[in-house]
This record gives C-alpha cells, structure tokens and sequence, in this order.
C-alpha cells in the first residue's frame, strides 16, 4: 500500500508539471496569509495546509522567486559550469522522489502561487532551488571526484558564524543564541524573507529564509515548542550520498516537528544524504539546555550542556569525522574557520556572564582579525568581508577578492524566542554598505556575476515576530 500511495502521490505532482492549475479567485487561499516589507525584510505569514501554505509563499512572493531563479541560473552555470538543465535534471532523479507527501503538496502549492501570478516554474525548478547547496557545493565535486580522486574542486565551502550559550556565560542565565550568514553577496542580499509559518500539523516556525525554500537555509530558526536551531558549515565535507534524503527536507521536518534536542537529532539524522553537513547548534527553553551537534554522512557526534557556549565558524569538532569525511586542515591556524573559531573563544572569555541581545549583535559585526591583533576586512573577522582579502578563501577554492562573506545577522533570547521573535539585520552586521559598481571597477574579473549583481546595503537592526 506504501508504494501505491507514494506512486499515486508522483503522478499527481508530475501530471501538475504537464497541466498547471489556474485559480480564478486565490484570495480565498490567502485569507490568513500576509507580507510586510521592513528594514530589508520581507516578513510573511503562512497558514494551513500544505498546499495553502505553499500557494500563499509561491503567490506573496512571486517577483521575488522569479527574480531568484533567474539569477540563480547565471551563477550557477558562472560558478560550477552546469546549467540549469543539469540541476533540474539531479533534482528530478534524486530530490523529488524524497520530498514526502507534504512537503511535496507544499512546493506544488508554490508553484501553484507561482502560476497565479502568471510565473511559469514547475515542481522540479522548486525542488533544485532549494537543494541548489547541495548540489553545487557537494553533488557537483561528487561527480568530479568520481573521474578524478581528490579533486581540487573536492572543498565544500563553510558558511556563517554563530553561538549558543546559557547558565553562567549569559546575562540571566537563559539561552542566547545568534548568526550570521556568510555567503556569495548576489545570493545573500536576496536571503531577506522573514516566515512565520503555522502548518495545520506540527509546531509553529518563526526563521529567516531565501524566496522560494521551505526552509530556513542558512538556517536559524525557532518552533512554538522553545527549540532554537541554527549552525554553520563544516569546512571540506567530501561525501554525499545520491539516495539520502537532502538536507532541505531534513531540516524543515525537524523545524517543524522536534519538540526536543533528541528528536532535532533523530529528525536530522535519518536517512541523511550527506550534503550541507554542519554543525547544529540547538537549544531547549523548556529544559535551558543547549547542544553542539556535528553530522556528516557516517560521523555523528553531540554535546550538551546546561551551563555554557557553543560557537560556530565552519570547523568540525569531531576528530573521527574530520578525519574520515573532510579535506579540512584543522590544524591551519591561518584559515578562515580557524581563525574565527580563536576570535570566538576570545570574546566568550571577556563576556563570559554579560551575554545578551545587545552583545550578540556586536559579536557578529566584530572585525578582530586574531592574527594582527587589530580590525581588519578580510576571511577571517567573524562579519566576513572576503572581497577584500588578497587571499580569498583558498580553504574554500575561493579567489582572490571573491565577492563572499556575511549577508545578514540574526539574534534571539529566550525571552524573545518564547514569542516567536528574533532581532535580524540585512547586509554586514558590522552596517558596511556593499556597492557592485564600486567593487567591479577594481575587479572585473567578477563581471560574469551580472546580470543579478545588486547592491548590497546595510539596514538597521529590526525586531521581526510571529503574526499576533
């Protein structure tokens, strides 16, 4: 019978590709969905079922999924020299198959949106566009590796830096939890959706998000049950396997439905493909417990604590997994990771007792490079500016003056994640402007960027909240 539904369940998405539906009147469907733009953000709540949640974010949304997937067709064929076809097509085969009833209604609800506000996209451009990391940064060097053992291109990039802390290292002895994203800007300064989602089954989600995902994606997010979730990259993960079930589904399933660090493990754990393995950062506001838990393909690792800090940086902690699944040189005291991972350790010590809302915002636009004892704009500040760095990331096959680093700052509380609240910021945390015009007239190497390549601005710091 499971096979029967999960045939039935295919065609019905794959006959939507072939005959799109057309809604006459979506206004019903979008009875208790709403979008608000604030200081960068786009903030949007989503309600219902699947495919109204789905519909809602593919119709509220669609000049920004449009723009997205247009731009997202460019840098993908620039950076990795695949075109579209060829994600659409590893998305098809290993993506779709995996995506589950309801996560699957949900993106066919998007597309559904999408088509409503006349933009042609199908199911499968939905399924790349939110699997798009794994597959650029693990399923491409995969393929590579086959042909070539060791490939150069065999480094997968380690994005965002982040903690969680609680007990006697915060200011009243509750959870604090922030991040930053660190990506290619282009990409980051579109990362501005702000979604509140209330599914008919499983928690309520507040977390940032790019258009079109049904996941956070760079990932910090809260759930109606006190789990706080975030994490960062680790460097060089070099496995992947072609039927786990990708990262994407993984996360939003445990967003939605972990209703403790144990179950956010189990959820994540199962069935993983390998691809976007990081270090997760979770925390409990029931217990006041956090955890540090590192996940590649075959290497687990967790630590909990009701009295510390955990931070993020793009290192893996886990000595077997290092080991056995990365090409990361953990004992490279000059790489980004590593770099960051001191300047962290650092400021826990100083502000070991005085951590809150405010503190955290100032670890995330801080630009102490540890190496020169003073500020600097370069790979290895925890607010990453490697278009400014001679040496880009060679860690992460990144050249010089690559034009990556942190898009945007996330903060919550416990206070604040209780109600569904969290403090975010568009652009470097640090309130640096990031200017295309400028930057490519010192580097026109970077040209085959355009078009897409925006500005990116600095915008204040904005308290965004669940819908009351």
């Amino acid at each position: 019978m499971k096979n029967v539904l999960r045939i039935s369940f295919l065609f019905v998405l794959f006959s939507s590709l072939l005959f799109p539906v057309s809604f006459s009147q979506p206004s019903a469907r979008l009875k208790y969905a709403s979008r608000v733009d604030r200081d960068g953000w786009i903030c949007v709540h989503l309600e219902g079922t699947p495919s109204d949640i789905g519909f809602q974010h593919g119709y509220l949304l669609a000049e920004e999924i449009d723009d997205a997937l247009l731009m997202m067709k460019s840098f993908l064929k620039g950076s990795t020299g695949k075109d579209w076809a060829f994600y659409r097509d590893a998305a098809k085969r290993m993506f779709v198959p995996k995506l589950g009833e309801e996560y699957g209604v949900e993106m066919q609800g998007i597309v559904d949106g999408l088509a409503a506000r006349d933009k042609r996209y199908d199911l499968v451009d939905i399924a790349a566009l939110n699997g798009w990391m794994e597959l650029a940064w693990y399923y491409v060097p995969y393929l590579a590796n086959k042909v070539k053992a060791d490939s150069i291109l065999n480094k997968a990039p380690g994005n965002c830096s982040a903690f969680i802390a609680t007990g006697s290292y915060t200011a009243d002895g509750r959870i604090v939890m922030a991040h930053n994203t660190w990506v290619e800007y282009l990409v980051g300064e579109r990362w501005n959706i702000a979604a509140d989602i209330v599914p008919a089954r499983g928690h309520r989600i507040m977390m940032d998000a790019f258009p079109g995902f049904i996941h956070s994606g760079d990932d910090f997010a809260i759930n109606d049950a006190g789990i706080l979730i975030t994490e960062t990259t680790i460097t060089g993960l070099r496995v992947f396997n072609e039927q786990g079930t990708p990262e994407f589904v993984r996360m939003r399933r445990a967003a939605q439905y972990a209703g403790s660090i144990d179950e956010f493990v189990e959820l994540m754990s199962g069935d993983n493909n390998g691809a976007y393995g990081n270090t997760w950062l979770v925390g409990d506001l029931k217990s006041n417990e956090i955890a540090k838990f590192d996940l590649g393909l075959r290497n687990q690792r967790l630590w909990r604590t009701k009295d510390g800090v955990f931070v993020g940086a793009n290192f893996g902690t886990d000595e077997k997994l290092l080991k056995e699944e990365t090409t990361f040189n953990a004992g490279d005291s000059t790489n980004s990771p590593n770099s960051r991972r001191a300047r962290w350790d650092q400021i826990m010590l100083k502000f070991k007792g005085s951590i809150d809302a405010e503190a955290a915002k100032q670890f995330l636009g801080d630009h102490m490079d540890v190496h020169q004892g003073k500020d600097a704009n370069n790979r290895c500040v925890l607010c990453g500016h490697a278009d400014e760095d001679p040496l880009g990331i060679p860690e992460w096959s990144n050249p010089a003056y690559y034009p990556v680093g942190a898009t945007s700052g996330k903060v919550t509380t416990a206070a604040l994640a209780s109600e569904l609240k969290f403090w975010g910021r568009m652009g470097h945390p640090c309130g640096q402007d990031f200017i295309v015009s400028t930057f490519l007239a010192k580097h026109p190497e970077y040209r085959w960027m355009e078009p897409g390549f925006r500005d990116m601005k600095s915008y204040p710091w904005t308290l965004l909240r669940a819908k009351r």
